[in-house]
């Protein structure tokens, strides 16, 4: 049985570009993706606060893991998609290659290890379907800051001024949220 908050984040979604380019994710076939960030967090966000929330999605972004992957995959997945979705755009990071290209940060043991360590518990949400159409979802830090239109920091980010800067911005852009 599929959890409350999951069957709402899925209804939200489905009826949203998130719910459209879903399923052309799944068919480039990357390995252990996820779709998590602002889309999944702002659609959210919007679908709660209406239009006082003028958080829209800026871009898809699209983690994976491979090991032995280059920046030529990530290049080849962002062209396909954006050759099928013109009008959006696409953020495709492997983040087994995070660390290499990316100063201070630690080398990911997998896409969800990267996730987690992403700057809000919010945008640390991902969604995935599968050739069939069956949804999945990754949250590390449950959907309740997601659902509250909490702005809290991962536990890594705590003290950090990326994600106070941030959340500054958010609260601009949708004064309906709130700071943990």
């Amino acid at each position: 049985m599929p959890h409350p908050d999951t069957q709402a984040l899925q209804t939200i979604l489905a009826d949203s570009p998130v719910g459209l380019v879903l399923p052309a994710i799944a068919s480039l076939k990357l390995p252990n993706w996820w779709l998590a960030g602002g889309a999944v967090r702002n659609t959210v966000w919007r679908s709660l606060f209406g239009d006082s929330c003028q958080l829209v999605i800026k871009d898809f972004d699209i983690a994976f893991f491979d090991a032995q992957g280059d920046r030529e995959q990530e290049l080849t997945a962002k062209d396909a998609l954006t050759q099928q979705f013109p009008t959006y755009q696409f953020d495709v990071k492997n983040q087994a290659s995070f660390a290499r290209w990316r100063n201070g940060r630690r080398p990911y043991d997998s896409t969800e290890d990267g996730i987690a360590d992403w700057l809000h518990t919010a945008t640390a949400v991902g969604v995935r379907v599968d050739l069939q159409d069956h949804w999945q979802f990754f949250m590390p830090y449950g959907l309740d800051d997601l659902f509250q239109g909490v702005i809290r920091p991962t536990p890594a980010h705590y003290q950090d001024s990326a994600a106070e800067q941030k959340a500054a911005t958010f609260l601009q852009q949708c004064p309906n949220l709130q700071l943990a």
